[in-house]
């Protein structure tokens, strides 16, 4: 996969373009339906944290452990903010890009994270604002890049119904020539 950017710039900008859709959450949202299937928005938004977390922790070489626990509060935005401002400040480090990082599968580049982080936070970004009714016409340069980690690296064996554990449905076939987050979505397994 070839990125025009800094992998840490376009991480800031995933990061900024997902914390908006959030900020733009209005409180009678919470209840509404997600594109995940099992999460109303307050539960996407939770997750969204979650995983941002999870990632900070992953980055410092912590564990991999997934908790759903509430994260998020009463104020979605500020919870959002803070981990997000954690999550940079560890990539930004000196030499965090360096070496590798070990996961079940192998051995990949420090960097294959960040742009792992990356495609979540475009797809999840994509997912609270079609909930929410927002516009989806997100970074395009972000799309493409997580895109092509996702074409990359999520493989069949992640795929399946939620029932069994999985996080990712079946690609949903979007054209080609459609917007690039529509094709995230598809590839994601959602309906765009």
């Amino acid at each position: 996969m070839q990125a025009a950017s800094d992998p840490i710039d376009l991480l800031s900008r995933a990061l900024d373009q997902a914390g908006e859709a959030i900020a733009r959450v209005r409180p009678e949202q919470a209840g509404l339906p997600t594109p995940c299937a099992s999460w109303d928005v307050r539960a996407l938004v939770n997750h969204v944290v979650h995983d941002v977390l999870l990632f900070t922790e992953m980055a410092t070489g912590g564990s991999r452990e997934r908790d759903e626990r509430d994260v998020i509060g009463g104020d979605w935005t500020a919870a959002y903010r803070d981990a997000a401002g954690s999550l940079l400040a560890v990539w930004r480090r000196p030499g965090a890009l360096d070496g590798t990082v070990k996961l079940p599968f192998g051995e990949r580049p420090a960097s294959w994270q960040v742009y792992q982080v990356i495609a979540d936070l475009a797809a999840h970004a994509w997912d609270v604002a079609k909930a929410t009714g927002q516009s989806t016409d997100f970074d395009p340069e972000v799309g493409r890049v997580a895109l092509d980690w996702a074409r990359e690296n999520l493989t069949p064996q992640f795929r399946g119904d939620e029932a069994s554990g999985h996080d990712f449905g079946p690609e949903v076939r979007v054209p080609e020539d459609a917007p690039v987050y529509s094709r995230l979505a598809g590839y994601f397994g959602r309906q765009p």
